[in-house]
């Protein structure tokens, strides 16, 4: 089987360096297994989104020497396929709405256990969230290794339609990396705890699940994991070398003694050192069940 990896930025702003960590990441593995490599645009949230971000992003990756081998994917524009993966779950009687409030959920005082707490409310509309069993998810990561997470005890019912009607992250990135055919879903451990409710929902789709391997996080000076919220600073595209070297050292690759961007990412393909990863991944001590940031 031809291996399938991709790269899913959320157009929320530029790509920053533990973006950029996550995009190497995955470019690297995919070539290094004489792969594709594909980009997805995870645009699900729109008031979030920031006008220009997408083409940005893309932008940035082209002067990084990575661009996609398909079409990039706009997750804005797949709004059937959710529905369709949400009517399948509903007809399973998988999924159940929900009217709580915000400051409920934010308080702790809406524990669900497979219905709503709330009274319904027909002037609203409701939330629909996935009803989860008593069951333990267990899968092995490439870089952080064994992991174990029983669905109901840690996460609860969770979201997988919103109240406005956009399908939730959840939903939308197992029905996508299906129909990519993603092999290998390579991203920051910042995802590792959302691996257990995508493979469950891959079971109750009949969907294949593909291998998993979590990156370690850029923090910044505070420990706290990058994000484009908290405004960390864009990678430079004009100079792409010297974010891109640190991208390598920071994965634990060496740097090559090449001048171009595309030159040092094809010979750190060829030389992709997975052990060298894993260590890193190793001294971060990262696991569902503690704080991978």
């Amino acid at each position: 089987m031809t291996y399938r990896g991709r790269f899913a930025p959320s157009p929320t702003g530029s790509l920053h360096f533990g973006s950029l960590v996550a995009a190497v990441g995955s470019w690297l593995r995919a070539r290094s297994q004489n792969g594709v490599w594909i980009v997805r645009m995870e645009d699900l949230d729109p008031p979030r989104e920031v006008p220009g971000a997408a083409a940005d992003i893309l932008e940035t990756l082209a002067a990084f020497g990575m661009e996609s081998d398909e079409p990039v994917m706009f997750q804005s524009r797949r709004a059937f396929a959710y529905a369709a993966a949400f009517d399948r779950l509903r007809a399973l009687d998988c999924v159940f709405a929900c009217w709580c409030s915000r400051a409920e959920l934010e308080s702790g005082s809406a524990i669900h256990r497979g219905a709503c707490i709330a009274p319904s409310d027909p002037a609203r509309a409701p939330a629909w969230r996935l009803r989860v069993p008593d069951a333990t998810i267990a899968f092995d990561d490439a870089g952080f290794g064994s992991q174990a997470q029983n669905l109901r005890n840690t996460v609860g019912d969770f979201v997988i339609r919103r109240v406005e009607g956009w399908h939730a992250y959840q939903l939308a990135a197992v029905v996508d990396d299906a129909e990519q055919g993603i092999t290998e879903i390579v991203r920051g451990a910042d995802l590792l705890d959302s691996t257990p409710r995508q493979i469950h929902l891959q079971h109750l789709l009949g969907l294949p699940t593909p291998e998993y391997l979590h990156l370690p996080l850029a923090l910044d000076a505070d420990g706290r994991k990058l994000s484009k919220q908290d405004r960390a600073r864009p990678v430079d595209r004009t100079d792409p070398l010297p974010a891109l070297r640190a991208a390598l050292v920071f994965l634990g690759q060496r740097i090559p003694p090449a001048s171009t961007p595309a030159a040092v990412l094809s010979t750190a393909a060829r030389d992709f050192d997975l052990a060298a990863l894993q260590a890193v991944a190793r001294t971060r001590a990262c696991t569902i069940e503690t704080d991978c940031a």
